[in-house]
């Protein structure tokens, strides 16, 4: 398993493709995190789409979607399934960050959270300037972090 990036090191980058619903449509298009200078990105890395804790991590932070952006910053869901796993996901639940499918496994290796075939559930928060300033890799992944801890996280950028 690769080592996950070091807290005060520039974010590892990538181009990933990704469905998010947009002004009613469904629209897919490539991101790439060194595009995002400028503002913050919550990247939420997550083990499957449909599945009780992702969806309720996914569905938080959806539904608290303002939180965020007041502070500046997007939200990107990461997973290694594919788009149209992907809509099919976003459709039932109404989620309204994309969400970005990682099937050759680039963004999961470089930010060391593979764990066998599988990913470990982890938020890492990348600042304006595109450097890490925050992450928590879960062991099991029952939990995740709640928009409140990672908003804290999110204004203590703003005062650093």
């Amino acid at each position: 398993m690769s080592k996950s990036p070091a807290v005060g090191q520039p974010a590892p980058d990538f181009t990933l493709p990704s469905v998010q619903l947009a002004d009613g449509e469904w629209v897919r298009r490539d991101r790439t995190l060194s595009q995002e200078l400028g503002h913050p990105v919550v990247l939420a890395f997550y083990p499957g789409d449909d599945t009780a804790v992702c969806t309720k991590q996914l569905c938080s932070y959806s539904s608290g979607l303002e939180a965020f952006t007041e502070l500046g910053a997007t939200v990107w869901g990461i997973s290694t399934q594919g788009l149209d796993s992907h809509e099919s996901f976003a459709r039932k639940y109404d989620l309204r960050m994309p969400l970005l499918a990682d099937t050759g496994r680039e963004a999961v290796n470089a930010y060391g959270i593979a764990l066998g075939g599988l990913v470990r559930r982890s938020v890492f928060i990348v600042d304006a300037e595109g450097v890490l300033r925050w992450k928590h890799v879960a062991a099991v992944g029952l939990t995740f972090r709640d928009i409140p801890t990672l908003t804290a996280q999110l204004a203590a950028l703003g005062q650093g």
